[in-house]
Order: structure tokens, then C-alpha cells, then sequence
């Protein structure tokens, strides 16, 4: 932010004194050297010129700690060598603030860490695994829109996250041995602990889950959002991110409490994916997206938008990429995380960590004296 002050500047108008303002332009290409004109404003858009002069970022970077005085100068006034013209007014840097925008990168580069869940839809209306005609089937020449969903987000999120061990979650099934529904079950069967290692990992506990578990029902996103919620509760200081992908096919059953399970979502650092796969209409999942309308539950409206919804279907390649397709969907659902994760830090003035010091490779070993004879 530029705060300037005109001194004695040139009158334009016959009555009162001048209006100016100033218009900057880049003087060459690094944009190191700027021009600035000073204008004397009129209601008609006829505004006059006064005169420029020139200066740098950082002459007015300077400007932080000292005022800087620049005289105007009018180069048809200069040109007719008139012994008595100096300038045509001074105006005087008071102050310049610098505000750095920082990015996505910027954070992460500073230690921040990025802790990605998992959560997929076991309900019945997926069909039955077994059958081709399933969202759930496992064909052996191809991913199904599951797999292809999780590996393409995955993939690119797994390189953010340092240990790269991923909470991998189902709701939605009956459970072995006793056969009760849950909306909160590990993937890999260990409720203690239900990290998987690597995609590679959540996919093939995700297939072993297909395996033993009872496709079933009712659709309820509440209990997986909460789930990662208190873990992004315990630590809001900017040391570490939350995103929780959510992988479903269709109507969701519980939108009262999944809308108040993301309203107070929003206030901690997590971001939620929610990926719609298969024919259903997803209206609720559209909802959920605040792009057009911030969600609001109870009368209470979310502090920020972080859900990015999208429907696979419509980034599904006509020829059968799947790679193409893939690279699609990672593109479009990954693309409002920077943002979300930005206004997180923002409201609440965190700024990245230090930047960890440069490698520097080791000396070699000092060679003993003996051993250099020969």
C-alpha cells in the first residue's frame, strides 16, 4: 500500500487548486524502473496532465522507514528552457507497505503437513460387487470409477504428505461377524489403527473390504466428516492441513447433519473432496458445494467454503483414456484446495514456517598424509 502527498503541484483548473492523482507504468521489463504521471482530475474526463517523474520498488520499498521526495517534472515546460521553471510540484512518498502474497507452496515448503483421509460408499445401491453392473465391480482389465477416483486424487496428494500412511474409511456396510451397519469402518479392518500405506495400500484395502463386508445402507456422510473433524480440531495452529475425500454414488440420507457436521468443519484446517460416481442425480452433493450459496445449518452460516464437489461422469474420456479421465478429474476437484487452505491460514494470520536451510553436500574425507605416498 502507497501513501503520497502533492506539494505545490501545477493548477489546471481557474479556480481552486488541483485534484491530482497518479498513474504508474513499468518502464521496462523486470518492471525494476516505474513511471508515474501525475494527473489533475476533471469531472468530463478531460484530465490534465501535470508531469511525471520516475522511480523503483525499491526506492519506495525504502520508503518504510524514510520519506521520499520526487519532483514533477513537465517535459514541454522543461523543453522551452525557461530560466525560472524548476518542476511543477513535488509529491512525497510518506509510506510503503509491502504485502507479500504468499501460496500454497509457500507453506508447505515451511512445514506444514497434509494428512489425507480416505472415504468410500459401501451402500447397496452401488449393485452388487460381484456383477459387471456395478460401481463396486472388480474386472480384471480395468479400474472401476472408485478406483479411479481414489488413484487420481491420491496420487497427486500423496506427494504432500510426508509419511505418506492415509486413514482409509467405509460407510454404509454390515460388518463381520455380527453383521451391524457402520458409517465409520477402517477399510483395512484395524479400527485402532486404519492408516494404509500409500495408495497402494488404500486400494488394496479397499478391495479386500469389497471381500468381506455386506454392501448395505443408508447413505450417511455426517459420521466421516466428524471422524477426521476431531483430529483437525486438535491442532489449528497451521502445522498441519485435513483433506478427506469422499467417494459416493448417490442420495444422501443424513443432509441435515452432514450440512452441520461442515459448518463447524469450516472453521478448522480441513477441505472436503466429494467426488460423485456412477448415473444418480447429485443435487444434495451440489448443495453441499458452496460455490453458489455458502451452506448454513441451524442459522448458522459456514465461516468458509470447503467443499469441492464433482460428478466423474462428466470427466470420463468418450474413448476409454482412463488415464485421460484421471488427469481430469485430479485437475478439477484439486483445483480449489490452494484457496480453501489459503483462507484458512488467512483469517487467522498464520504465516508459513521457516524455510528449512539449503542442502549442502558433506566435504569429502580429509585423506591422511601416509596414505598419499606412494
Amino acid at each position: 500500500m502507497l501513501q503520497f502527498c502533492g506539494n505545490k503541484l501545477d493548477k489546471k483548473d481557474f479556480f481552486g487548486k488541483s485534484d491530482p492523482f497518479l498513474v504508474f507504468y513499468r518502464s521496462n521489463e523486470d518492471g525494476s524502473s516505474i513511471k508515474v504521471e501525475v494527473y489533475d482530475w476533471d469531472r468530463d474526463g478531460g484530465h490534465d496532465f501535470i508531469g511525471d517523474f520516475s522511480t523503483s520498488y525499491r526506492e519506495m520499498s525504502r520508503s518504510q522507514s524514510q520519506f521520499h521526495v520526487y519532483e514533477v517534472l513537465n517535459p514541454k515546460k522543461k523543453g522551452k528552457k525557461k530560466k525560472k521553471y524548476q518542476n511543477s510540484g513535488t509529491v512525497t512518498l510518506l509510506s510503503c507497505l509491502v504485502d507479500t502474497e504468499l501460496s500454497f507452496l509457500d507453506y508447505i515448503r515451511g512445514g506444514t503437513q497434509i494428512n489425507f483421509t480416505v472415504a468410500i460408499d459401501f451402500t447397496a445401491s452401488n449393485g452388487n460387487p460381484s456383477q459387471p453392473t456395478s460401481l463396486h465391480y472388480m474386472s480384471p482389465y480395468q479400474l472401476n470409477d472408485y478406483a479411479m477416483a481414489l488413484r487420481a486424487v491420491g496420487e497427486i496428494i500423496q506427494d504432500y504428505d510426508s509419511d505418506k500412511m492415509f486413514p482409509a474409511l467405509g460407510f454404509g456396510a454390515k460388518l463381520p461377524p455380527d453383521g451391524r451397519v457402520s458409517h465409520e469402518f477402517a477399510l483395512n479392518g484395524n479400527p485402532q489403527n486404519p492408516y494404509c500405506s500409500g495408495i497402494e495400500g488404500v486400494m488394496e484395502a479397499y478391495y479386500q473390504s469389497l471381500k468381506s463386508v455386506r454392501l448395505y445402507g443408508p447413505t450417511h456422510f455426517s459420521p466421516v466428516i466428524n471422524h477426521v473433524a476431531r483430529y483437525a480440531s486438535a491442532v489449528t495452529d497451521g502445522s498441519q492441513y485435513f483433506i478427506l475425500l469422499i467417494i459416493s454414488d448417490g442420495v444422501i440420507t443424513d443432509m441435515a447433519q452432514t450440512k452441520e457436521s461442515i459448518v463447524n468443519a469450516a472453521s478448522l484446517p480441513m477441505s472436503i473432496i466429494i467426488v460423485g460416481v456412477g448415473p444418480a442425480e447429485f443435487d444434495e452433493m451440489i448443495e453441499l458445494d458452496g460455490d453458489e450459496e455458502r451452506i448454513s445449518s441451524q442459522g448458522r452460516y459456514a465461516e468458509r467454503d470447503i467443499v469441492q464437489f464433482v460428478p466423474f461422469r462428466d470427466y470420463i474420456d468418450r474413448r476409454g483414456n482412463h488415464i485421460l479421465s484421471m488427469a481430469r478429474l485430479a485437475k478439477e476437484v484439486l483445483a480449489e484446495i490452494p484457496d480453501q487452505f489459503l483462507s484458512y491460514m488467512r483469517t487467522r494470520g498464520i504465516k508459513p514456517g521457516p524455510l528449512p536451510p539449503p542442502y549442502a553436500p558433506c566435504p569429502p574425507p580429509a585423506v591422511h598424509p601416509l596414505l598419499c605416498r606412494r
